[in-house]
């Protein structure tokens, strides 16, 4: 598992490696100048002139990204061009909110997504399998920010007991957590029908049902361990897609992590604060992932004695 382990964090530097150089660019090749974009409409040549410089915008690019892996190396993230403040210090602000509307989603999406495919699966292609697998496809189907708009009419503006926008409170909380989740407890439970399923056609199930164990015994009791590692895996993969999805969601709730730190930043070609949110944000998918490879390693023996790759 060491090896594993290692080989792992190595892929990581490059991946760190890739996020920040694709971020770097991309920002830089969208239309507009940032100095321009900060001073606004009525700031003259030479105002734009000088912030350009001491944005060290009147560089070369090639000039700017060495210099920019540079302060990487030495842990400076450089400064917001609007606040004065430190990238790294307003990303680390924010990131909590995130973290907690991330992580809410995703106990939301995998309670209810192993719910539905455990309850499926007992019966497969039965009348409760067929009602939740269409459930599950309606879920994944709906616009994120659409069921987040539906769920304000609903719960805010009609029957008035949730809040709308911000954050402070457990009841801010629920309406972009279920708005976020929905989305990930289709894919959830979809997978999860098909691993369990498939488990339960297995012969040692059928050697287990013939001795008298009903289904739900034999799916938690036998087909449950041995079918839970692509589970896993999914489960990983999807919480980490999860901050993608709170960007939407962030910002139609008005919920005060990265989502709205990073499109406020882009709109203001902020490239400091949007250059160190992507970094945090590759950390923490590259740190799921490498809990993810654990997890199934602990699961299938197979993994630790370097059976499966």
């Amino acid at each position: 598992m060491a090896g594993m382990i290692a080989r792992r964090l190595a892929l990581g530097i490059f991946v760190l490696w890739g996020a920040v150089t694709l971020m770097f660019f991309l920002i830089r090749v969208a239309p507009g100048d940032p100095a321009a974009t900060m001073l606004g409409p009525d700031a003259t040549l030479e105002e734009i002139e000088a912030l350009r410089g001491r944005l060290g915008l009147d560089r070369p690019v090639a000039l700017q990204y060495l210099s920019y892996l540079g302060q990487l190396l030495t842990l400076d993230f450089g400064v917001s061009a609007r606040s004065n403040l430190s990238a790294l210090d307003l990303v680390l602000s924010r990131l909590p909110a995130t973290m907690q509307l991330t992580l809410s989603s995703a106990t939301i999406a995998v309670i209810v997504g192993l719910s539905l495919s455990l309850a499926g699966s007992r019966r497969p292609d039965g009348v409760l399998d067929r009602v939740f697998s269409v459930i599950s496809i309606c879920f994944q189907g709906m616009p994120t920010f659409w069921v987040g708009i539906m769920l304000i009419l609903l719960f805010s503006l009609r029957l008035r007991i949730l809040p709308s926008y911000g954050a402070g409170s457990l009841r801010n909380l629920v309406l972009p957590a279920v708005t976020l989740a929905l989305p990930f407890v289709a894919i959830i439970a979809r997978i999860s029908r098909a691993t369990f399923t498939e488990a339960m056609r297995e012969p040692y199930i059928q050697t287990a049902l013939s001795k008298g164990l009903t289904s739900g015994q034999a799916l938690r009791g036998h087909a449950f361990r041995n079918a839970v590692g692509p589970v896993v895996t999914i489960i990983g993969l999807q919480i980490g897609t999860m901050i993608g999805g709170a960007v939407v969601v962030e910002n139609v709730f008005a919920w005060p992590g990265l989502g709205t730190l990073i499109v406020g930043s882009v709109a203001n070609r902020d490239y400091a604060v949007v250059q160190a949110a992507v970094l945090i944000i590759a950390l923490f998918v590259l740190a799921l992932t490498l809990i993810t490879d654990i997890a199934n390693a602990w699961l299938d023996p197979r993994i630790r004695t370097g059976g499966v790759s």
